[in-house]
């Protein structure tokens, strides 16, 4: 089941650190299979607030996407994004193709 990286960045010191970490991150992303599939783009928001930038990277499952959190490569340029931002980051599994809203209360 594919899984994700989710990070709310409500700001960021757009300098040299941030250059750096965007420079090497999709080298860190690489071996576990990671893609960006939001980045950065302007959000429309619908209902309340959003302040900041959204990005997620998808992942083939919830392994690969801790594997590469933890990572040495990784954890080597994580202070390039934590000191020169604020916001949140999750990891999140994803539902399978077939899932229904439904499916929920299943579980409930």
């Amino acid at each position: 089941m594919p899984a994700y990286g989710i990070a709310h960045l409500r700001s960021v010191d757009f300098g040299p650190g941030i250059v750096e970490y965007l420079q090497c991150i999709d080298a860190t992303l690489e071996p576990y299979e990671g893609r960006f599939i939001v980045h950065g783009a302007q959000v429309e928001v619908m209902e309340g607030q959003w302040p900041g930038d959204l990005v997620i990277i998808a992942f083939p499952d919830l392994a690969a996407a801790r594997a590469w959190y933890g990572s040495p490569a990784y954890q080597a340029i994580l202070a390039l994004r934590t000191d020169n931002s604020q916001g949140d980051v999750i990891l999140v599994p994803g539902c399978d193709v077939d899932h229904k809203g439904a499916d929920l209360l299943a579980a409930a």
